[in-house]
């Protein structure tokens, strides 16, 4: 029995397009994100963005024994904030950061990132500035930008919402990666200073704003709330890459959720605790104004935000004006907030409020 193949001009047949999904969409943000794209190439990375698979050749490298080092990481809800703002273009430096500076505490030098974008509807115009964020990171850490996907998901999104997810991979040498089993009682605890809440906590952040009224217009010091909390994630990964080579760096630890109370365990041996001198720097106004607002209690501050400290590095005391001094000069703000001692019980950190 023969099939009528007759359009139904009463019922049309549907396609991609009217499901919500435009394939032309994506097509031109390919377009547009290419040039971005091969300003991050690195010795390594082959080919360009397009094909089934990102391909990069460590051989090409001068490793040894290389290990390679995987992370993977998201923003988190300040993607909210960036939305509410307009403000898309610093939220793909987030990304980078969040996943890059997670590989360099291991003595891992970043290789290639790729990244996920999903929306109900693709903004073509908004995506762009997001990857232009993504590429600009790569930049600053030295990854190339080799491969992603975007996703076009009706009914899954807000319209207009949007979501993020990165993954990097890094190498080290094996008997060059860095795991905290070299850290030793008396050992310094260098600060890198923050420059914000970089991409945590940004759930109680909204929820401030929320129960304040606050809209991210609002003054505080000199500039706007969005200023201050969409302030990309700091990369740190040139200025500690370079410090490995000069200094006997034994540890490190990203600030990320969790603050300094639960990530500084992350770096340090069962037989070790860390002392910190709460008092050895100075918070950023933007955390003074969440405590104050939201009405956090101290500790809760300490294990949501990583208040003015983004990276921690623990190196021998002998060497930690070197190491201080060296971080300075590469536009870091680095100073000693503390020390190693045995651990007496089960705390990883002490935090020491002195005056």
């Amino acid at each position: 029995m023969s099939q009528d193949n007759t359009p139904d001009k009463t019922n049309p047949g549907l396609d991609y397009a009217a499901a919500g999904v435009s394939i032309d969409r994506g097509n031109d943000l390919v377009q547009r994100i290419k040039s971005m794209c091969a300003k991050t190439q690195r010795p390594g990375a082959l080919g360009a963005i397009g094909g089934f698979g990102a391909l990069f050749d460590i051989g090409a490298l001068n490793y040894r024994q290389p290990v390679l080092v995987a992370g993977t990481d998201g923003v988190g809800t300040k993607i909210k904030l960036a939305i509410d703002s307009g403000r898309h273009d610093g939220i793909g430096i987030d990304l980078v950061a969040m996943c890059a500076n997670d590989l360099v505490v291991q003595g891992a030098e970043p290789l290639f990132f790729l990244d996920y974008f999903a929306s109900s509807r693709l903004d073509v115009d908004v995506a762009e500035q997001v990857v232009s964020g993504i590429a600009r990171g790569c930049e600053l850490a030295g990854a190339a930008l080799i491969g992603g996907e975007t996703a076009e998901m009706p009914g899954m999104y807000a319209e207009g919402d949007y979501d993020l997810a990165g993954f990097c991979v890094g190498v080290v040498e094996r008997d060059a990666i860095i795991d905290g089993s070299r850290i030793e009682p008396g050992d310094a605890v260098i600060g890198l200073a923050s420059s914000g809440p970089h991409s945590n906590g940004y759930s109680l952040i909204r929820k401030v704003l929320e129960r304040e009224d606050m809209g991210l217009a609002n003054k505080l010091d000199g500039g706007t709330l969005a200023d201050h909390l969409l302030t990309p994630t700091r990369i740190y990964i040139k200025p500690l890459l370079e410090l490995i080579k000069h200094v006997d760096v034994r540890g490190m630890a990203h600030i990320t959720g969790g603050g300094l109370l639960e990530n500084v365990p992350r770096m340090l041996p069962d037989h070790v605790s860390a002392t910190i001198d709460t008092q050895s720097w100075r918070w950023p106004n933007v955390f003074d104004w969440l405590a104050e607002r939201g009405g956090i209690e101290l500790n809760e501050m300490y294990r949501t935000f990583n208040c003015g400290i983004g990276m921690v590095v623990c190196v021998p005391a002998d060497q930690a004006e070197k190491a201080i001094e060296q971080l300075n000069s590469a536009g870091e703000d680095a100073r000693v907030i503390g020390h190693i001692v045995p651990r007496a019980d089960d705390q990883g950190v002490i935090l020491q409020h002195t005056d």
